[in-house]
């Protein structure tokens, strides 16, 4: 299923390659029977876990040999959406050759990741990010059959959200990774929060050691004293900030990441951009481009392209840039 097959691209363009192709034609899908692992020289072990939260399903299977704890090989059944299917391929994949004790350290930022065609483009919509807990949890599921013990007790972390199973570690590493500022926005990306609600703030039906409101107010304070640490560092070494470069040195300094991070992909399908101008609105700085070639015209240039340009340069330039194609 090509993205121009589709009837809403720009829904679609939301969505990494890598995402579509595994929908599609997922590389690790399939079952594993004793015959099978007993050809391998492995112990088969099969593990289900169903999200509650969405109604989806995975069914787990490992190759694992007994004497070094090694996977072997590893495939999936996914009972849910295209999405789900394409995080349980590749959680799949990542636990192959990988002890058990290693496996359960991968998480469902990790699974989130390896479907990136970019490192800082996220692969999927925010509505769509929880499906890589469950394949998070799955892994559990089998480690503790393997053991014969509790999957609860791989837990490291706090579970914040009971509902979605997200933990304390990954509301952190997505509000950081996303710069999000809202708790709507959270649950957007983790969906914890989007069932009971008990997680939120305190006063619902459930009462938690610590909350989403609170979790956002500790790692943005975090992320503006980082900030702030990052800017004086700059002072202290003669560099400028963002705020205090003339035009040109914005411009030739914007031009360099998007050199790195962002023309390298628009080239390869044909397309490119430019910068016409920045202009201060304070507290934003507006940057306006012009799309090239293939990009020119292109339905993804107001959308997910949009987006991927805003977010590089949000993070690696200044959080208050906006881009506005013309």
């Amino acid at each position: 299923m090509a993205k121009n097959d589709l009837i809403s691209g720009s829904i679609w363009d939301e969505y990494s390659n890598q995402v579509i192709r595994r929908m599609d034609e997922p590389t690790h899908q399939g079952e594993i029977t004793e015959d099978i692992a007993a050809q391998l020289g492995g112990k088969l072990i099969v593990a289900d876990f169903g999200a509650e939260s969405c109604g989806d399903a995975v069914r787990l299977y490992w190759v694992v040999n007994e004497e070094t704890n090694q996977i072997l090989d590893s495939k999936f059944k996914s009972f849910g959406c295209g999405t789900a299917i394409a995080s349980s391929d590749a959680m799949a994949e990542l636990c192959i050759g990988k002890k058990v004790e290693e496996a359960v350290k991968i998480t469902n930022i990790d699974v989130e990741k390896a479907l990136r065609d970019h490192p800082d483009v996220p692969a999927v919509p925010p509505q769509k990010m929880h499906c890589s807990v469950m394949a998070y949890d799955v892994i559990k599921k089998a480690a503790g059959t393997y053991m014969g013990v509790d999957m609860e007790s791989f837990e490291t972390e706090a579970i914040v959200c009971e509902c979605a199973r997200v933990t304390l570690g990954t509301i952190q590493e997505v509000i950081k990774l996303n710069d999000l500022k809202t708790v709507e926005e959270i649950t957007d990306y983790t969906k914890a929060g989007a069932f009971c609600k008990s997680c939120i703030k305190p006063g619902g039906h459930e009462e938690k050691d610590i909350y989403l409101v609170d979790i956002l107010s500790d790692v943005r304070a975090e992320m503006e004293q980082e900030r702030l640490k990052n800017a004086a560092d700059s002072s202290a070494s003669g560099e400028a900030t963002f705020d205090k470069m003339t035009i040109v040195q914005r411009i030739k300094l914007i031009d360099e990441v998007l050199d790195v991070d962002i023309r390298p992909m628009l080239m390869m399908d044909g397309g490119n951009m430019e910068i016409i101008d920045i202009k201060e609105n304070i507290p934003h700085y507006d940057l306006y481009i012009r799309y090239l070639g293939a990009c020119n015209g292109c339905a993804s240039g107001d959308t997910g392209t949009l987006y991927a340009i805003e977010s590089v340069l949000k993070q690696k330039v200044d959080e208050n840039i906006r881009v506005l194609p013309i």
